[in-house]
């Protein structure tokens, strides 16, 4: 099964393009969070290339700019091209079948605008034992139920049956 939902940022304004049969796409890149802290206290980011088509596209592209909080969900795909020296380059991108506006575009401007760095819903997960909502940035890494685990874990695939 080949399927990923992400929840992030965009990192840039998309641009509507059309392909040779005119039929309309559009790419941007996705900011998001890692949900846990690196050895410095600090929590990174990746960044993930999106593309979206039809009219999906088009509504990204007219409603959406940087800085808009979105949901994707899509498949990831691979390919590879030949760059102008002749080197073979890979791509691993991310096909959006649903992109979800998570904040108005109103939303969204108030929030640079007034270049406030407060907590978005986006910001926070669910703290269940204590029906608490706490900030992601505030996550305990030492409880790690993996972390005696070494460096990787192996599951048989009769497991599931």
């Amino acid at each position: 099964m080949n399927r990923v939902v992400l929840i992030g940022r965009l990192t840039g304004k998309p641009e509507l393009r059309y392909t040779g049969s005119n039929l309309p796409y559009a790419r941007f890149s996705l900011a998001v969070n890692r949900n846990f802290s690196n050895a410095q206290g600090q929590r990174e980011t990746d960044f993930i290339n999106i593309v979206v088509w039809r009219k999906q596209a088009e509504n990204v592209c007219n409603f959406l700019d940087k800085g808009s909080l979105v949901s994707v969900e899509g498949r990831i795909q691979t390919g590879s091209y030949d760059d102008k020296d002749g080197n073979k380059r890979y791509t691993t991108d991310v096909v959006a079948d649903a992109v979800q506006f998570l904040e108005s575009k109103a939303q969204n401007q108030n929030r640079v605008a007034n270049g406030s760095n407060e907590p978005t819903p986006y910001d926070y997960q669910n703290n269940y034992s204590s029906g608490n909502m706490e900030p992601m940035n505030d996550i305990n890494v030492d409880n790690d139920p993996f972390a005696d685990f070494g460096d990787s874990v192996s599951i048989d695939d009769n497991f599931l049956d």
